[in-house]
């Protein structure tokens, strides 16, 4: 749900009408009624919110959500402005529908990584959702418990899980793994998360191959040439082998995921043993990781989720809405939305205008795209 009930009261104080449509949020436990409580006002027919609003809020728009998000297309007109998490890097089709209709849009996954801008950040409050339930999903699939429990029956060892990529899903899942009782360890690319592994109750685990240049000016790790990839598993194989649980986060901004875990590796686990893997939606960290199933490899449980916040809906509806509250007010200018260039997060966030692709970034991509259906 892109809006929730707790979001509203700060919008209606800024004079803004917030019309929801019916049941929207009845699957992530919100009822039509709390939204009128605080202010909303709910409408029956979705087409009515699109006819009626002037901004759209969604959580996945055209691009991240292609199929459903073509039902939307015929309703949007122009001058609206649709806010939400549109993947535009990857959807060259879907943003020149868009562009056609007029629509300005924001996505909101170009958030800079600023300080100022840390409230309006849904990649991180989606993340922290995500990794959260993967530790979750791996101790359910496991066969053993996580802690080490000493009983009249025995003693049990903790289960070793090891978390790779240390961004804000993979410090989750540390931290709740553990919580659990697991022994945790950890490896990042980028040195300077080795003091927050450790802060959350995890082990950096030292492979000698780490390096300043591997993260960009925004904090992001960057894509590392094979020979370093390669070196990278060799070094790992061993760590993996050793491990009951893996569950991989490593993901670069706009690209595909790299592959960390090879099959060979895999193989070298105990059955029984789980690897996670959250990069599964951009193709996945695991060399045998097939997206949205899960699959049986040598004994070893091989899973790719997709969407995972999904299956927390409450606390991501609650975390996403407070963030795009947040974001709409940062437009909100003497009542009127306003879109100031020099403004860096609105800067960085506005993808289309004017009907054309105003991002640069996106602009580079489409540039790519339409070189590579050329040849």
């Amino acid at each position: 749900m892109a809006l929730t009930p707790g979001a509203i009261p700060a919008l209606t104080k800024k004079n803004l009408e917030v019309l929801i449509e019916s049941d929207a949020g009845l699957a992530a436990g919100f009822a039509d009624a709390e939204f009128q409580h605080k202010g909303a006002r709910i409408v029956l027919d979705r087409a009515q919110v699109f006819a009626e609003a002037q901004v759209i809020l969604q959580v996945r728009t055209l691009g991240a959500n292609p199929e459903k998000g073509l039902d939307d297309l015929p309703r949007l007109h122009s001058g609206q402005v649709l806010i939400g998490m549109c993947e535009p890097l990857t959807a060259a089709q879907e943003l020149k529908h868009l562009t056609e209709h007029g629509v300005t849009v924001f996505s909101l996954e170009f958030m800079p990584r600023i300080t100022r801008a840390q409230s309006m950040d849904v990649l991180s409050s989606q993340a922290t959702i995500a990794g959260y339930k993967a530790v979750l999903l791996a101790a359910s699939h496991l066969p053993r418990m996580f802690p080490m429990l000493m009983t009249a029956a025995g003693t049990t060892a903790a289960a070793r899980v090891f978390v790779v990529g240390a961004g804000v899903a993979g410090l989750e899942a540390i931290a709740t793994a553990h919580r659990l009782g697991a022994a945790v360890e950890a490896y990042d690319v980028r040195p300077a998360v080795k003091e927050e592994i450790r802060s959350v109750g995890g082990k950096f685990v030292e492979f000698g191959l780490e390096f300043a240049s591997s993260q960009d000016k925004d904090g992001y790790a960057k894509a590392m040439g094979e020979e370093y990839y390669r070196k990278q598993r060799e070094m790992m194989a061993r760590v993996v082998a050793a491990s009951d649980v893996v569950i991989t986060t490593a993901a670069v901004f706009g690209k595909k995921a790299p592959i960390l875990l090879t099959a060979q590796m895999v193989h070298g686990m105990a059955p029984g043993s789980v690897v996670l893997d959250l990069a599964a939606e951009r193709g996945g960290n695991c060399e045998l990781t097939k997206p949205g199933e899960t699959i049986v490899e040598q004994g070893v449980l091989v899973m790719g989720p997709l969407n995972l916040p999904a299956t927390v809906p409450f606390h991501a509806s609650q975390m996403y809405g407070k963030n795009i509250s947040n974001f709409l007010l940062h437009l909100l200018r003497d009542g009127q939305f306003r879109f100031d260039d020099d403004d860096e997060i609105t800067r960085e966030t506005l993808v289309v205008h004017n009907n054309k692709v105003v991002n640069q970034l996106v602009r580079d991509a489409l540039a790519r795209w339409s070189w590579e259906q050329e040849q």
